[in-house]
């Protein structure tokens, strides 16, 4: 971004125009959305005139008028260029495309305005001429008045992309289009699409109609000039250079481009009126921008808006996966299976309780000593938790990742974001099962030092140390797994009674109270474990949507930073005169360099026009608003 001169204090326009482009370059909108292409452009486009014109030309108002001399292939914009200055200092021809590199000429003196990167900072500088420059070519020359800056830019609609990209960048930044079309081509589409973009923004324009034959200049500049009348150009001059012969020099006579010579020395003459033009074109590229924010700032807002549904869409995947989980972790729905046989293996066969009633009498009679104890099974159990447990998350995770990737899938925001990856995600990550193995691990050791924390501060110490951390700790696991019925009605149905027999040793082992606040704190450690699961789950599509960048602010940002820009813009910067921009436009009456004779020669030059002959027919200026009487 161009960097604005230190020494001088900036105006509340730049600071706003600052911010604005500050905002601008948070500007992200990757998502295919309808218009977002667009709208990317647009934010592109802003940024670029606020580097290339609007802030340079703010921190350096009094800076030499930037006249660039645009148009389509084949126009003469290198010729006419040459004629206008008086000296060939841009290579014209017949092969397309001509200009490779823009050439910039100006007075010696004002070479201070252009040697830095103040208009223009992407370009490199180069003094340079012919084919073989590349940059911008600067050339300083005596011919062109000072405060005037002439810079011949390549075709419009050239046939390689990156002429055609420079020239719409110059046109941007210049102060005064100087339009060249030709007789043949004045109607084509693409230099209309540049005219009405500069009508638009109430950009000072000129335009030259070139190569006119002579026995059509009182048929066709009149027809351009009610096209431009048509358009809003109606204050724009047209002046019609005929066609004609060069000299060996490759310019044109001086007759031919007289008006526009004499045109321009006047403008750089009168610094009023060159101050107007200016402050025209200045304040129209400003409006332009803050009227095209309001779009770009909606556009922001639907791509946030689209980025929120997509993250929701997900989130509701891995939030229903996570209540399935607690739902079935708490229903009996894990009483089934290879718990149930182990539970049956662990208590069925009597060797439990009859090891249970064996140790109470024995640290009854030698309460001296303690033993942990593990009764048989109890550690099949415990394998068989973990599995059934393992196997319900693997599951949900699995429906929750079919289910994100599906809702992504109908959307072409979604696709879009999938095609970014090449991890599947319709099913969960290899690395799931391994975690979930983890979690459930950490959860079963978590519950085990629950009762050993538990059991070591109960009076019944005695049948706690009989039945083992392991046993207690998996009966309060069959206990959590049926906690939401309670121990009647269907659970105990399904489960044959095993979460009843479960919470009745329990309760021997710890009394009533303890159970159902030792299986709440087990059941939320389980339900919080499993959350975080699902959650490192989630962030796979998480972190898909946030390397997007796309900036949730962005539109609210926007709207603020030209609604200061607005407001800000109604004070004229320094150094403008005020005159309005369309008056400084027209050529003065009596308009003495119009016609071949004195002011004829190069730019701000005095020299009489050459005797041409009859068979030439000198320069028109083509007053748009009057094309319709002239026809």
């Amino acid at each position: 971004m161009t960097e604005l001169v230190p020494t001088r204090e900036r105006t509340p326009l730049e600071v706003s125009l600052v911010r604005l482009r500050e905002v601008l370059g948070r500007a992200r909108l990757p998502l295919p959305l309808p218009g977002a292409v667009e709208q990317q452009g647009a934010a592109e486009s802003i940024g670029a005139q606020l580097d290339d014109y609007v802030l340079p030309r703010l921190a350096s108002i009094d800076a030499p008028m930037l006249t660039v001399v645009g148009g389509s292939t084949g126009a003469g914009k290198s010729t006419l260029v040459n004629s206008l200055v008086g000296h060939r200092v841009t290579e014209p021809g017949v092969i397309r495309p001509t200009t490779r590199a823009p050439v910039l000429v100006h007075h010696p003196d004002d070479a201070r305005w252009f040697t830095d990167d103040r208009v223009l900072p992407g370009l490199a500088r180069s003094t340079g001429s012919g084919r073989a420059a590349t940059g911008l070519q600067l050339v300083p020359l005596a011919a062109v008045p000072r405060g005037l800056a002439v810079l011949d830019a390549p075709d419009v609609d050239s046939v390689v992309v990156e002429n055609r990209q420079l020239a719409a960048q110059l046109l941007e930044a210049a102060d005064l289009w100087l339009f060249v079309t030709s007789a043949a081509r004045y109607a084509d589409a693409v230099p209309w699409d540049y005219l009405s973009a500069a009508a638009g923004r109430s950009a000072a324009v000129a335009v030259v109609l070139d190569r006119v034959p002579p026995r059509a200049m009182r048929d066709v500049p009149p027809h351009l000039g009610q096209m431009m009348s048509e358009r809003g150009l109606a204050d724009s001059p047209l002046f019609a250079v005929p066609e004609t012969a060069v000299d060996a020099d490759g310019l044109l006579p001086d007759a031919a481009v007289a008006p526009i010579r004499g045109w321009l020395s006047a403008l750089a003459s009168d610094r009023s009126r060159r101050a107007a033009v200016v402050q025209q074109t200045l304040d129209g590229a400003v409006g332009s921008l803050v009227a095209r924010t309001p779009s770009l700032a909606r556009a922001a807002d639907e791509q946030a808006e689209a980025l929120d549904r997509l993250r929701s869409e997900v989130d509701r995947s891995y939030a229903e996966a996570v209540r399935t989980v607690g739902v079935q972790t708490e229903d009996g729905t894990l009483l089934r299976g290879e718990v149930l046989a182990r539970w049956h293996d662990f208590v069925g066969t009597g060797e439990f309780f009859r090891a249970l009633e064996q140790r109470v009498g024995w640290l009854r009679d030698r309460v001296v000593a303690a033993i942990k104890g593990e009764p048989p099974g109890a550690r099949d159990l415990k394998v068989a938790v973990e599995s059934g447990l393992e196997s319900l998350l693997l599951q949900e995770a699995d429906a929750a990742a079919e289910r994100a990737e599906s809702s992504w899938q109908s959307t072409a925001a979604g696709r879009d974001v999938l095609g970014r990856t090449p991890a599947d995600l319709s099913h969960s990550s290899p690395e799931l099962r391994t975690r979930a193995a983890q979690v459930i691990r950490d959860w079963q050791g978590a519950v085990l030092q629950l009762v050993a924390d538990e059991g070591m501060t109960k009076r019944s110490r005695a049948r706690f140390l009989a039945f083992g951390v392991n046993g207690i700790g998996v009966a309060l696991m069959i206990v959590v797994f049926a906690h939401t019925g309670g121990l009647v009605g269907a659970e105990v149905g399904v489960a044959g009674g095993t979460a009843l027999l479960a919470q009745r040793v329990l309760e021997a082992v710890f009394g009533d109270q303890a159970v159902r606040r030792l299986a709440e704190t087990a059941k939320t450690e389980l339900d919080s474990r499993v959350e975080a699961l699902m959650a490192e789950e989630l962030l796979r599509y998480h972190r898909l949507l946030d390397g997007l960048a796309v900036d949730a602010g962005l539109g609210s940002a926007l709207r603020d930073a030209a609604g200061a820009v607005d407001e800000a813009r109604q004070v004229l910067p320094a150094g403008s005169s005020g005159v309005a921009g369309s008056s400084a436009l027209r050529v003065p009456e009596p308009a003495p360099a119009l016609t071949a004779g004195p002011g004829a020669g190069p730019l701000g030059g005095s020299d009489d026009a050459d005797d041409l002959g009859d068979d030439v027919v000198d320069a028109e200026l083509v007053e748009p608003d009057r094309a319709r009487e002239l026809r």
